[in-house]
């Protein structure tokens, strides 16, 4: 896989030549096939862990209903964060990876659409709310959960080019 990254910019695209801020128009652009991946974690005491693993929580199937958060979240993104485009997805899928040395859960999201605009803030916003559901499904046992390491893994398509994280 090549790996590239765009050419920095200092131009911020969401704002006007007066400063104010705005909805890139992107109605110019081609329709290209857009992929971005992203990712972060939960960490846990090892009991939490093992509630969610052997599903025992009083809340039910805990990884179950963060993967369909995250869906539900990658669909919203427009609702949420005030100058996103609504965009038609044409994938979201949410795999965790459980890590019982780490006492951790990993949720990696990809997400795809064919489309004038990138799909990045869906995949963030997907893998926020993903981690946040299981908080919430778990949190009456364990409150000092921690959600880290929000991030961008990969972008693919539109002018831009590939974006792959060194980090990833």
């Amino acid at each position: 896989m090549k790996r590239s990254s765009p050419a920095k910019t200092n131009k911020l695209t969401h704002f006007d030549t007066r400063g104010q801020a705005h909805m890139v128009d992107v109605g110019a652009k081609a329709e290209t096939r857009r992929i971005a991946r992203a990712c972060g974690a939960i960490h846990m005491q090892p009991a939490t862990l093992r509630l969610i693993l052997e599903g025992t929580a009083k809340k039910g199937d805990v990884l179950g209903v963060a993967r369909v958060a995250a869906i539900q979240a990658a669909k919203r993104t427009a609702d949420l964060i005030p100058l996103a485009h609504p965009l038609a997805l044409t994938r979201v899928g949410a795999e965790f990876e459980p890590d019982a040395a780490d006492c951790s859960i990993r949720l990696s999201v990809t997400v795809e659409t064919l489309g004038r605009t990138g799909v990045e803030m869906e995949a963030l916003t997907a893998v926020a709310v993903g981690l946040l559901t299981i908080y919430d499904m778990c949190k009456a046992v364990d409150r000092g959960m921690r959600i880290d390491a929000v991030r961008l893994l990969e972008k693919q398509g539109g002018k831009s080019g590939h974006y792959l994280n060194p980090e990833a």
